[in-house]
């Protein structure tokens, strides 16, 4: 756990020097962190409307709208470090804007998979819709059993799934799926010989993560709560 925490830590320090430019330009200008936190919240609505764009008129083998979609969620995560950076060079901290920052956080998430289930859905991948849905479910659990942990006096950070994790994976998996559809065909199939069903197509590009990432995300739900009832206990 440590050893994943010190390399998260270096990532992130690395991916600072890279935006930090970029921060000072946006303090320059009189961006606040709220201001970018919303920026942040408007391209993920943007996120849902590509996908129900897709869904509603784009056909099952047209995987372009997927790939755009994934380019702005990675881009949307930028702003989820640009703002927490505007506030620390800018000194602009404050208890409001933590919250803010949190509360919009959550409203993105739920917004983005709102269109990734739409699109699903609309495209009859009936049971990568579920598992959208259960991976909905874990990424609102890992932020609320912290919440509820910090709200009893306890600091429960780390898992395999925080939210920078749950952004990337989407973000470069949506993508990937974009690119390959354009050189193989977004309605490639691989069939195993003796087996009448396909066992991978496109999609899959996009829809085996977010199997996984249904997974994880509970696990790490899990494994906090695990976390919290053991500080619990020695704190008795």
């Amino acid at each position: 756990m440590e050893q994943q925490t010190s390399i998260r830590t270096s990532l992130q320090l690395g991916i600072y020097k890279v935006i930090d430019p970029v921060v000072k330009v946006f303090i320059k200008l009189g961006l606040t962190p709220n201001v970018v936190t919303s920026i942040g919240f408007v391209l993920n609505v943007g996120v849902a409307i590509i996908f129900i764009l897709g869904a509603e008129e784009g056909n099952r083998g047209d995987l372009r709208y997927v790939g755009w979609a994934g380019g702005l969620i990675l881009f949307a995560g930028l702003f989820d470090m640009l703002d927490g950076q505007v506030a620390r060079l800018g000194n602009m901290k404050s208890t409001f804007g933590a919250l803010y920052d949190s509360v919009l956080d959550r409203y993105s998430e739920l917004i983005m998979f709102l269109g990734i289930c739409y699109y699903l859905v609309g495209h009859h991948y009936f049971l990568s819709s579920i598992s959208a849905f259960i991976a909905l479910i874990g990424s609102m659990m890992v932020s609320y059993v912290r919440a509820r942990a910090e709200g009893l006096g306890i600091e429960i950070k780390g898992g395999l799934m925080q939210r920078p994790e749950r952004v990337v994976t989407i973000g470069f998996c949506a993508v990937l799926c974009g690119i390959t559809s354009s050189y193989i065909g977004g309605d490639y199939k691989l069939y195993v010989p003796g087996i009448k069903f396909h066992v991978f197509e496109t999609m899959s590009i996009f829809t085996i993560p977010i199997v996984i990432l249904a997974i994880l995300t509970n696990i790490t739900a899990f494994k906090r709560l695990m976390d919290a009832k053991k500080a619990l206990l020695e704190k008795k």
